[in-house]
């Protein structure tokens, strides 16, 4: 009986969130499309852009740390190589979990694609979690606008395996800087359901969460309305792939049936989904169209101007 009530509380809140007026814009990694990914820039320029949410991918380091990087590894995203060509690992990547955050510190932050910001072309850093919190809510005051943060936990299980368990100093960090209860201004976002889970019963976080879903063959039994309503019981939402919503619209539907949110990713003015003539038909697809009640997107000024259209 208790989980029931449990459970019957969070789909209400799920209701009321699904309610606003607007759908919500999520800056992934920060305004990627224009600056280096999970830089203190990008969050600022995400920020200035008009995006409600700003992402971090968070990673740990050897010594505990939380600091915002895509994934585990770091010789995609930084200078790493270069600055320590012995230490990677037999499978050739070089891993934030064997370097302490002073070590971290010496390495600059660099361009991922290479259609984008040149890469190496200026001095960019990596940030810690909490940095890029004081950074928000910094700009939240001297703006006047309130932008929440949506965090990602990535790969759990790797961390556990490392001896660097996340949720609990996670929720810490959360705690610390004022992120507390159903309505918090943040979404705490992870592939593996075991975390939110844990996060949510275990642990007694009233944090709203999402459940990702990749477009892996793999996931296709999560997205049925038996299994959504399942998530619905430890998750405010759900975070499909694109792709997923494109093949599948009625997903949007049935989600909502179960009372979850739908933030799918990732939209991206240089590379607009095929059968769309322009991003802004690719942003009405989804926001009018399938109903989506946000998304992520590498451009999140040209999303917010969107949303701004729909008013």
């Amino acid at each position: 009986m208790k989980a029931r009530i449990w459970a019957a509380a969070w789909c209400a809140a799920a209701v009321s969130l699904c309610a606003a007026a607007d759908p919500v814009v999520i800056a992934h990694r920060g305004a990627s499309g224009f600056l280096p990914e999970h830089t203190l820039e990008a969050y600022a320029a995400a920020h200035a852009l008009g995006a409600d949410y700003i992402e971090q991918d968070l990673v740990r380091t050897k010594d505990g740390a939380f600091i915002c990087r895509h994934d585990i590894h770091l010789d995609d995203t930084t200078n790493v190589a270069e600055v320590f060509p012995d230490r990677k690992r037999k499978d050739g990547r070089w891993y934030a979990a064997d370097f302490t955050l002073a070590e971290i510190r010496t390495l600059r932050a660099v361009e991922r694609l290479p259609n984008r910001f040149p890469r190496g072309a200026a001095d960019f850093r990596i940030p810690t979690f909490e940095e890029a919190i004081e950074l928000v809510q910094g700009m939240n005051k001297t703006t006047g606008r309130e932008a929440g943060i949506y965090p990602e936990l990535k790969n759990p299980a790797f961390h556990r395996g490392e001896g660097l368990p996340m949720e609990e100093a996670f929720l810490e960090i959360c705690k610390k800087y004022g992120y507390a209860g159903k309505s918090a201004r943040i979404f705490v976002q992870c592939f593996d359901p075991g975390p939110l889970k844990r996060m949510r019963g275990e642990l007694g976080s009233e944090l709203p969460q999402i459940h990702l879903i990749s477009d892996s063959k793999i996931q296709d039994a999560l997205v049925t309305a038996e299994n959504l309503a399942k998530i619905a019981e430890y998750a405010e939402g759900i975070g499909p792939d694109k792709g997923r919503v494109l093949a599948d619209p009625e997903l949007v539907k049935r989600a909502h049936a179960a009372k979850l949110l739908v933030h799918p990713y990732t939209l991206r003015r240089d590379e607009i989904g095929k059968g769309f003539a322009s991003f802004d038909d690719e942003l009405r697809a989804f926001f009018v169209e399938y109903g989506v009640d946000g998304l992520f997107t590498d451009y999140p000024g040209d999303a917010a101007r969107f949303v701004q259209s729909l008013r």
